[in-house]
């Protein structure tokens, strides 16, 4: 375990301005079905955009700045915030930028947001995630662009025969850049391997993964049919004439025995991560509105939650998952909180056996003491207030939204059940997490 020490930003935030979650809206989260969905990611952004602008007493250029998170950017789309911001009725004068964390990145506009207001830079800021994964760009191998290279560089039309009868078929399979990019080039394990060593280093059975997916699957099911996430989406309209209106990937008559069914995606035949107890390839957009007191009162608005804090930390990319421990207990030390003054967590649900493993490493005396610098275990959390309305299992994993989407829901889900204090995390591809304390108001 010495192995597992993180850095951490132990220096405690600079208190000045408090900061404000006014208002969020998000898209339905859309599965990938094997092409390209109806929306790239701009589009879901403005998609989720116009409803949440239109609903706010003052205009669209009101904000001081935008910012959204991306992972999988198209070429035809760089800087999605700009392009979003534009979309979006702005003036031409408005600043905005992209930011990049991997799985973190929806989280981190928030983040940068609410430092600049907190620091008296901004009074109102527009942060968000978007991502369409089903428009993950092809890409070919590097053998064929090096014979391409070649090809391009023969003088004369001998040289260019000559080259072509050296071309290969197989030069010309493209690979899905996002299958590359859930790969960690420093360790050489995909996301799901990393899981896989968490299930390993904390024995987390197959059953248990599976227990785990199937809980999410119902608690989604049951948010969907109660209507407790009719105030959180609003539509997308295709250009098609389709209209989305919910998050399309819930399986509400999954089973443990039907889940047993499936086999081990990375570790053959005896792994314990599945297609089922994974988070679900999607698309989708999420935005909050970060304002500070000022702002809050020139427009009149009714703030939702306070914004108390957000930490980061990193360790070992093997066992990245299990990375939101640290950053959980970061915001616990910093705040002078216990565990059991928080009434929600929202844990982004990458995996199955990832959330159980933060779980148990909690529990965990060795992990707490050499990760954490904690003399005792962080102790347990109450199921019932993890993830109540289901997470990226049941409802989808676009890389750049998570983070924002889980503070969003959490706010939603403490107002609903008249509570406080919670908490909203993600484990980050590369080893690396984010937490942030959020309480209503």
């Amino acid at each position: 375990m010495s192995q597992t020490r993180s850095k951490s930003n132990r220096a405690a935030p600079t208190v000045n301005r408090p900061v404000y979650l006014v208002d969020g809206a998000r898209t339905p989260f859309l599965k990938v079905r094997g092409k390209p969905g109806p929306f790239s990611p701009v589009d879901l952004a403005v998609q989720c955009g116009r409803p949440l602008l239109l609903r706010q007493p003052f205009p669209a250029d009101a904000f001081d700045q935008v910012i959204l998170g991306c992972v999988n950017v198209l070429a035809s789309e760089m800087n999605p915030a700009r392009i979003a911001a534009l979309r979006l009725g702005m003036s031409e004068r408005m600043r905005a930028f992209t930011v990049q964390i991997n799985c973190g990145s929806g989280m981190q506009s928030i983040d940068t947001a609410y430092r600049m207001i907190r620091e008296g830079s901004r009074e109102l800021v527009l942060a968000g995630g978007t991502e369409a994964l089903s428009h993950a760009p092809l890409q070919f191998k590097q053998d064929a662009a090096e014979w391409l290279a070649e090809m391009r560089g023969a003088g004369s039309l001998l040289d260019r025969f000559k080259q072509l009868t050296d071309m290969k078929a197989g030069y010309f399979m493209p690979v899905v850049s996002l299958k590359q990019g859930l790969r960690d080039p420093i360790v050489g394990l995909s996301m799901g391997e990393t899981a896989e060593v968490l299930a390993q280093l904390f024995a987390i059975s197959r059953e248990e993964a599976d227990q785990y997916a199937v809980i999410s699957h119902q608690r989604l099911a049951r948010a969907q049919s109660e209507g407790y996430l009719d105030d959180e989406i609003t539509p997308a309209f295709s250009t098609e004439g389709d209209v989305f209106c919910e998050d399309d990937g819930v399986r509400a008559d999954t089973s443990v025995e039907a889940l047993a069914r499936l086999e081990p995606v990375f570790e053959k035949p005896y792994g314990q991560v599945t297609a089922g107890n994974s988070s679900q390839v999607t698309d989708g957009a999420s935005w909050v509105i970060v304002a500070s007191e000022e702002a809050v009162e020139k427009h009149k608005l009714t703030p939702r939650a306070v914004i108390r804090d957000c930490a980061w930390s990193a360790l070992d990319p093997k066992i990245m998952g299990v990375t939101p421990v640290l950053a959980m207990s970061e915001l616990l030390r910093r705040n002078r909180l216990k565990r059991e003054q928080i009434d929600l967590w929202e844990l982004n649900e990458a995996f199955a056996a990832q959330v159980l493993a933060c779980l148990k490493a909690m529990e965990d005396a060795d992990f707490c003491e050499a990760a954490l610098d904690r003399k005792q275990p962080l102790g347990a959390i109450d199921r019932a207030t993890l993830n109540v309305d289901g997470g990226a299992i049941s409802l989808g994993h676009p890389v750049g939204t998570s983070g924002n989407r889980i503070v969003l829901h959490l706010v939603n889900a403490l107002r609903r059940h008249g509570l406080k204090r919670g908490i909203a995390t993600e484990c980050i591809g590369g080893g690396q997490a984010g937490a942030m304390l959020i309480e209503t108001l």
